[in-house]
């Protein structure tokens, strides 16, 4: 027997942002699976939740840690690793039993997903479909009311756990920026747009989409950025 799993994108966080393709996959699943931090509901499966049929066996893959241990050290990509190899084969021994499976993952499951980790490791000997999902950065600018990018404008999607350095050489180039992963280098990466002399076209964004929406300029935002805010930086500079 040979089962599917489906990685299901589930869009910024409206619900009703789910594409008609989601929702139909999700209702024939056999087994619905997704990611959260200890505690924490996840935020996938909540966006998910009216289109999860009652049949469906439900499987809840806590992160080891989230931003306790920071990329750089050694611990992370070693217990990082561990964490996608278990859930992988737990997800595999499903899929061998010719089981149809919906693995969530909030936004675009391909971008900075970690859906994309399972699929690497099942891809090789299990069928995969990837449904894609409205992107959280396309969430927060329709969100913002900002046009990000004309003609031929250069888009750079920038995580915010580079050095300042390197966020400051990136932001220099290119038109239009986004900037994710802010938390606790939210500091680091307005000292930055400073450094680039974009601070002050610079927008924040948090829970875009979702209850509690915040759409601020930079320079007005709170002291603390939670896990779901972003900053966008427009381009349309030239003549249009």
């Amino acid at each position: 027997m040979s089962g599917i799993c489906r990685i299901l994108g589930m869009g910024p966080g409206d619900p009703e942002l789910l594409t008609l393709k989601a929702v139909r996959l999700l209702s024939q699943a056999d087994r619905v699976a997704w990611f959260a931090a200890c505690g924490r509901p996840g935020h996938a499966r909540v966006i998910a939740d009216a289109h999860i049929p009652a049949s469906a066996e439900e499987l809840r893959f806590d992160y080891p840690f989230t931003t306790g241990v920071p990329v750089e050290d050694p611990r992370y990509l070693l217990e990082m690793g561990a964490f996608y190899d278990d859930c992988a084969q737990r997800l595999g021994e499903a899929l061998d039993c010719g089981e149809q499976v919906a693995l969530l993952c909030e936004g675009d499951p391909f971008l900075y997903g970690s859906a994309m980790y399972l699929f690497d490791r099942l891809s090789p000997k299990h069928r995969c479909e990837i449904v894609p999902g409205i992107s959280g950065m396309s969430g927060c600018w329709s969100a913002a009311h900002l046009p990000m990018v004309h003609g031929d404008d250069v888009l750079s999607v920038l995580p915010a756990t580079l050095d300042e350095d390197s966020l400051a050489a990136w932001l220099s180039k290119g038109d239009a920026h986004v900037i994710m992963k802010l938390g606790r280098n939210f500091t680091k990466v307005q000292s930055a747009l400073r450094r680039a002399g974009r601070h002050d076209k610079a927008v924040y964004v948090e829970r875009g989409t979702q209850s509690g929406q915040v759409c601020l300029p930079l320079g007005q935002a709170p002291e603390k950025a939670p896990y779901f805010s972003m900053i966008l930086v427009p381009g349309r500079r030239r003549a249009r």
